[in-house]
């Protein structure tokens, strides 16, 4: 019996497509790293008997980064990054261990079928698959096959079961084109950021963004919204006048009339007008014309269509809405939703899908006419060749989708819906008239068939005044004719759904990553979303598009990246070389980046104005341990301290609050500490502002504070303070925070928990004892006489934290409350006062523990 490994993209996608093949019939087990499931079965597979075993990855396998000493920011030349920074395929996340999952389950299979998502990612992702897995499959016999590629488009029985049936090769071509991009966004994207990052953040304090970063598809994207903003400011508003007439076809109604020149700027000109008609006291019916008019129904909806609408209509972001279709794709409600397709194939079970929405109480009217009366064939849109346009593959009701999902799936269905409708028919009736030499206009519409407007009813003609019957030669009486003046308006700010159109329409990103960008220029703060989800530039966002513009315009404007776009989909078409794509692209982008470096001074220049130097930012804060002279403390994003004499600036950690420690200073270079707290239900830690920056032993990295540091002394370091191994992450030491008296805490310096103990001591002390069962540090606790939990009024006890009996019931786990993902302050390897690491620290070794022993204590702590 052969062994057949199956893999999908999600785990959840993985369950759906089992449970379809194996007729749920499966077993289901997890797999070794936690995330992913395994579901096995027996069955058939190209004529032979086979025994399957399902199971996913979690998006990307691998991903791109540059090797060693290329990743530090400090030690390496930006420019170096176009070609002499070699780059490695790394896990995507080390955390799963995919690579090692994949490999386990692999061994021994002899035959592999990726389930990926059937577009350019997922062709990538399906030799990240191969490049784990095939080393330890079996190897094929003579020229059996052993690689095969399931396509799709939605999670159906007969979608499903016929991608088995008709199972293909992954195609190389489409996997280079992302690894193309991959590289280019990569060096690209590294090197401005980096250099550009670097000497802005160094020179000016209240950027208020961590980041100030550039991207070959990000910037253009920002560049299209600062473009509006410039056009809205430099708009001069012009004064114009408006003949309006009023005629009265009966004598309690009256018809407006539109004139016919629509409006004139010269004021004297528009008088004369006036005068000339108020002369005449009927106006003449010239002409009378009826006509029978179509709005057409909506083409199929592909992915770009789909975030517009959910932008303007649903008020939802496009990453947003993108994350809640995926959801909706994987739990089996609609097809895949990353398409450019509005055209369906002829094969296509139009009505088998609207079948499914015929008992929805919303829409069941409407769909079982159609199906009554026969569907209408949809209008003939673009094929681009991957997948059908989106649709809904199963009925759902609101309490299964709740919210943002349902109102997206509402839209998707009513969408197609109107896709097979017929199209809405309506009468358009014009009248002319004349007053004196002027002519005037009226036009009145009457639906006669309604069509898809029923399902979409924001699409219906709206109610119209009702004509009056007349022919040619009737004489009205004008009730009135007055002159309105007006002013031309400026255009307003882009909303979401205008910027996703002009991506769209000059090729920057793809349906896919369209999303992304916009997040990103919003997360940057070059922008900010406001009412309507129209999106308004920021004073940075604008400096640095004037400043590209001042220095290189290509690096912001659409034309370069539409054309690296052209070519990597010539990749992805087997029509264009990816070596060469990519040595000519990146040749292109060194030449510029060495001129935007040499004429940096241009962007300085528009900085100087809107921005305020480091020096007259922030407030004095702490001690420099060179010149001992007060640095500032910027809060701005990024915070930092600012030495004006020294002229250095030194990086703090984020997300949280600082403040001098105790005035208290570091053994090793004298400046003074400052403590980092989260807030009161969160951690804290002191940290040496020059040795955060500059690590002073091998071991520590920076970005370390000093419940890191491994100084044998030093009142506030590990050595001192570390009580004993983290009990849920590998690496953590639990570290005495000696500032959270009276409720006294340790927390990781890893990861966020944290350990409440002894509230209403009066000291805590850290003892260079350890524990006979645990090698965790002893703690000596000395409480208040009158508020002492310890037995027989003693104010005083020496014990382990994990294995006293006396300490065990005022010891609670919890984990931090942060308003941001931890700050992670390097992934140093040592261990402090811990348990079972082996390590001297302080003089101290500790040796390894029993695993009984651990797991007995991280339970008793959950």
């Amino acid at each position: 019996m052969r062994t057949v490994l199956m893999v999908a993209e999600k785990p959840s996608l993985a369950q759906s497509i089992a449970k379809i093949l194996s007729r749920g019939n499966m077993s289901s087990r997890k797999g070794l790293n936690g995330a992913c499931s395994v579901h096995e079965y027996t069955g058939s597979f190209i004529g032979q008997s086979a025994h399957f075993k399902m199971t996913s990855v979690c998006g990307h396998v691998m991903t791109l980064d540059f090797i060693g000493k290329y990743n530090s920011w400090d030690k390496v030349d930006p420019a170096e990054l176009f070609s002499k920074a070699p780059t490695e395929k790394k896990e995507a996340n080390p955390k799963l261990t995919m690579v090692k999952f994949l490999q386990v389950e692999g061994r021994g299979c002899d035959c592999i079928v990726l389930w990926l998502d059937c577009d350019k990612e997922g062709e990538n992702i399906c030799f990240e698959v191969l490049d784990a897995v095939l080393p330890v499959m079996n190897k094929p016999r003579g020229t059996e096959r052993s690689i095969y590629r399931a396509k799709f488009s939605s999670i159906t029985d007969t979608d499903i079961c016929n991608a088995m049936n008709h199972l293909g090769e992954p195609n190389r071509n489409e996997a280079l084109s992302v690894d193309a991009r991959q590289e280019l966004d990569l060096r690209i994207g590294c090197a401005f950021t980096r250099f550009q990052t670097k000497y802005f953040q160094g020179k000016y304090g209240n950027l208020d963004s961590s980041l100030i970063s550039f991207g070959p598809c990000q910037t253009p994207t920002l560049g299209f919204c600062v473009e509006r903003h410039d056009k809205i400011q430099s708009f001069k508003p012009e004064t114009y006048w408006v003949l309006q007439a009023k005629v009265n076809p009966e004598k309690d109604s009256s018809l407006t009339l539109d004139w016919d020149r629509v409006r004139v700027f010269d004021r004297e000109v528009a008088q004369m007008f006036l005068n000339i008609t108020k002369m005449s006291k009927e106006a003449r019916v010239e002409s009378v014309s009826k006509k029978e008019k179509v709005k057409q129904r909506p083409l199929a909806l592909n992915t770009v269509e789909m975030l517009r609408v959910a932008s303007a209509a649903l008020g939802m972001g496009p990453q947003h809405a993108m994350q809640i279709a995926e959801r909706l794709y994987t739990q089996g409600y609609i097809s895949y939703p990353r398409t450019e397709t509005t055209h369906y194939p002829e094969n296509f079970d139009l009505k088998g899908c609207l079948r499914q929405q015929a008992s929805n109480p919303y829409w069941a009217e409407t769909v079982n006419a159609l199906l009554s009366e026969g569907i209408n064939r949809p209008r003939k849109g673009h094929d681009a060749g991957d997948h059908p346009p989106i649709t809904p593959m199963r009925a759902a009701t609101e309490a299964e989708l709740g919210g943002d999902g349902w109102r997206l799936y509402e839209y998707i269905t009513r969408h197609f819906i109107a896709t097979v409708s017929a199209d809405c028919k309506y009468l358009q009736t014009t009248i002319s008239f004349s007053i004196g030499p002027e002519q005037f206009t009226c036009v009145g519409k009457v639906v006669t068939s309604p069509g898809f407007t029923e399902i979409m009813p924001w699409h219906s003609i709206p109610l119209e005044e009702s004509l009056p019957r007349c022919e040619k030669g009737d004489l009205f009486p004008i009730g009135e004719i007055k002159l309105l003046e007006k002013q031309t308006s400026p255009p307003d700010y882009l909303t979401e759904a205008e910027l996703i159109t002009l991506m769209e329409k000059h090729g920057i990103g793809t349906d896919a990553s369209i999303p992304v960008h916009i997040n990103n220029i919003c997360q940057r703060n070059y922008v900010t979303v406001e009412s309507g989800r129209r999106l308004k530039p920021t004073n940075l966002g604008i400096v640095l598009v004037h400043g590209y513009y001042k220095i290189d315009a290509e690096l912001v404007l659409p034309t370069i990246r539409s054309a690296v776009e052209k070519q990597l989909n010539l990749i992805a078409l087997g029509k264009a070389n990816y070596h060469q794509v990519l040595e000519h692209t990146l040749d292109i982008f060194k030449r510029k980046f060495h001129y935007f470096v040499d004429s940096i001074a241009g962007m300085d220049e528009l900085m100087e104005v809107s921005f305020s130097p480091l020096a007259a930012t922030g407030k004095p804060l702490s001690r420099c341990g060179k010149c001992h002279r007060f640095m500032k403390y910027i809060q701005a994003k990024p915070s930092r301290l600012h030495c004006s004499h020294c002229d250095d600036t030194y990086s703090l950690p984020q997300n949280g609050t600082i403040k001098l420690y105790k005035e208290l200073r570091c053994p090793l270079d004298d400046f003074e500490l400052v403590l980092w707290s989260s807030g009161s239900r969160g951690k804290s830690y002191p940290l040496c502002p020059y040795c955060y920056n500059h690590p002073p032993f091998r071991d520590m990295k920076k970005g370390m504070g000093c419940n890191e540091c491994t100084h044998p002394t030093c009142q506030h370091s590990l050595s001192m303070l570390g009580i004993g191994q983290c009990i849920e992450c590998e690496n953590g030491v639990l570290v005495l925070d000696s500032t959270s008296g009276p409720k006294w805490k340790m927390a990781c310096n890893k990861c966020n928990v944290i350990v409440h103990f002894f509230e209403n001591a009066h000291k805590v002390r850290v003892s260079p004892e350890t524990c006979e069962l645990c090698e965790a540090a002893l703690v000596d606790v000395d409480f208040n006489k009158a508020k002492s939990p310890l037995p027989g009024d003693e104010t005083q006890h020496s014990g382990c934290v994990f294995c006293d009996p006396v300490f065990q019931d005022l010891v609670e786990l919890k984990h931090a409350a942060m308003r941001h993902p931890m700050h992670r302050g390097g992934q140093g390897k040592r261990q402090g006062r811990g348990r079972g690491k082996g390590r001297r620290l302080g003089g101290r070794v500790n040796p390894k523990k029993p695993k009984d022993k651990m797991a007995a204590l991280a339970a008793y702590f959950v």
